[in-house]
């Protein structure tokens, strides 16, 4: 499912326990910090929800590989997570 945010559009990869929500993506999102990355994790706890970004290259410190591991180690136990993949202006054009 393609994304069209504010932001650019995005890719909704993985969207476990219905956790993608528009509004709060767009309340939560800076731009500064979260361009530079072509993935996205979202994850959802007390209703808060924390952005992570995750780069092109896979073994990268911040690589999209690392997307699995964060969600087991830094997210709580069976949250509402959803993974983002941005998609480049060349790639929306048809």
């Amino acid at each position: 499912m393609i994304i069209e945010t504010e932001f650019g559009n995005f890719e909704l990869i993985k969207n476990y326990r219905d956790a993608f929500d528009l509004v709060k993506f767009t309340e939560r999102y800076v731009d500064v910090a979260f361009d530079r990355y072509t993935f996205l994790v979202g994850d959802m706890a007390s209703d808060i929800l924390r952005i992570k970004g995750f780069s092109q290259d896979p073994k990268g410190v911040n690589g999209y590989k690392k997307i699995p591991d964060y969600i087991n180690e830094s997210c709580n136990h069976n949250c509402p997570f959803y993974v983002l993949k941005r998609i480049k202006d060349k790639e929306t054009k048809v």
